[in-house]
């Protein structure tokens, strides 16, 4: 772990290793300050004790059950809640990039992220207890312009661990992403449940009494969505993803269609961004696969395109999704590195196709046929979400990816680990088998109760230094 010696740096750097130190003359690094760009000096002592409390994590139950009834104190607690809990956690990711190689953290994608992260954690940590509504508004503000300025972080991260991809373990940097990228996904959900609280309070159709009070609008408790329909949300992002498609292959193209069965009536409690973005990933992956196939087959398919076939089955306590297509299967040289962020055979087409997204917020809704083509999956595809973008609607239209947008074609090689990021941060679970030549089946698993914790990794193995 790197840490300053002394404000101005004039002696020495020392590198932790375990609990030791090992001095190393500046010099060694002076010509590398300049080049890269290393993150200043800081004071550790003031991260050190907020690296020392633990993170609350919650579950989905628990967001619905305190936003149901939503009173004064109440959005007042949870305005204290993510005061604290926000750079709780910011400063246990800042910890983390702290432990990685010198060479990596002064790449300068890595840098930028931890300047962020660091600005992020010095703002929030210095807001006091919120008292007031006045205050609230103040937090939320503050909130939101940290939610518009880490747009950055994903293709920044991404670039990042790529050009670093030999300076390290490739599972030790996966491990790094995907703890970073889960700790991301972490404070959004409470963030942005915040927000939409607020504003839902704000609004005069949350009481009781209101003769304004909307009936789609009580499916909604912030950001989560009560009553979500696995069949439903297939065939909302099929569509969505089949549009994009026929825009980019032509219309002679032709598409596979969506066969669709199982349990579907099936509702549980989520995130809808979060299984939006992972359906949405295995369709435009099935979709592309037997595209290729068709192009890459001197007389393609005799008829048309194999269906994609997606099974819904719910169980006591989860809801299962499985995804088949019969698209040749993955690629035997992209197999090894299918759940990799660093690593792969196309890593330089992927730092190339990165570098034309500078922001991202991992939701179904920025994909973009054109980037002047407005098509947020949520205002055109589903009427209820329609129906709350309105302003009675309870703030579900807040999402960031109307600030960010990327080509829907621009294949960045992150799209499946990120999914399995999203799948295991509510307890899930997202499993590939691929059969060569004939294709792949996808197995998504979520937890239908909604009462599964957040899956935090509370504190580094390196922190205890």
């Amino acid at each position: 772990m790197l840490r300053s010696c002394s404000q101005n740096g004039s002696k020495t750097l020392r590198l932790t290793i375990g609990a030791r130190y090992r001095p190393i003359q500046r010099y060694h690094y002076i010509q590398v300050r300049r080049v890269n760009n290393a993150p200043p000096w800081r004071p550790a002592s003031t991260l050190d004790e907020w690296v020392g409390k633990e993170a609350r994590p919650i579950s989905l139950r628990q967001l619905m059950v305190f936003g149901r009834t939503l009173t004064e104190a109440r959005l007042i607690s949870s305005a204290n809640y993510v005061r604290t809990e926000l750079p709780t956690r910011l400063a246990h990711r800042i910890r983390d990039m702290q432990t990685l190689p010198y060479v990596v953290v002064t790449n300068p994608h890595i840098s930028q992220v931890y300047e962020l992260y660091y600005k992020a954690f010095e703002t929030l940590r210095k807001v006091r207890e919120i008292k007031t509504l006045e205050d609230n508004e103040k937090l939320c503000k503050k909130i939101s312009q940290t939610l518009r300025e880490h747009l950055t972080v994903i293709p920044q991260l991404a670039m990042g661990v790529i050009e670093c991809q030999d300076l390290m373990k490739p599972e030790d940097m996966d491990k790094f992403m995907n703890t970073i990228l889960r700790s991301r996904i972490s404070r959004r959900v409470i963030a942005e449940q915040h927000l939409a609280l607020t504003e839902t309070f704000n609004s005069p159709w949350h009481f009781p009494d209101s003769p304004h009070t909307p009936s789609v609008g009580t499916e909604f408790v912030g950001e989560v969505f009560l009553k979500c329909n696995a069949g439903e949300v297939v065939n909302r992002c099929y569509n969505t993803i089949l549009s994009h498609c026929s825009a980019t292959y032509g219309p002679t193209t032709s598409l596979p269609t969506l066969k669709l069965s199982g349990h579907l009536d099936a509702t549980f409690p989520y995130i809808l961004s979060h299984l939006e973005y992972i359906i949405g990933e295995l369709l435009r992956n099935s979709i592309q696969a037997i595209v290729e196939r068709q192009k890459s087959s001197p007389r393609g398919w005799e008829e048309t395109p194999p269906a994609i076939e997606v099974t819904v089955c719910e169980a006591p306590q989860h809801v299962i999704i499985r995804v088949s297509d019969q698209g040749g299967g993955v690629p035997r040289d992209i197999l090894p590195y299918l759940w990799s962020f660093s690593k792969g055979p196309r890593s330089s087409q992927r730092l190339e196709n990165l570098n034309q997204v500078p922001k991202m917020a991992a939701t179904l809704q920025e994909l973009r046929v054109s980037s002047d083509i407005p098509a947020p999956l949520h205002a055109s595809s589903h009427p209820e979400a329609h129906e709350r973008s309105d302003p009675i609607g309870s703030g579900h239209d807040s999402s960031l990816s109307s600030l960010s947008s990327r080509p829907s074609n621009l294949r960045l090689g992150m799209g499946l680990p990120l999914s399995r990021v999203y799948a295991e941060y509510w307890a899930g679970k997202l499993e590939l088998h691929s059969l060569e030549g004939y294709g792949v089946d996808a197995f998504l698993q979520i937890s239908k109760l909604g009462n599964k914790n957040e899956q935090l990794t509370m504190r580094a193995s390196m922190d205890a230094v």
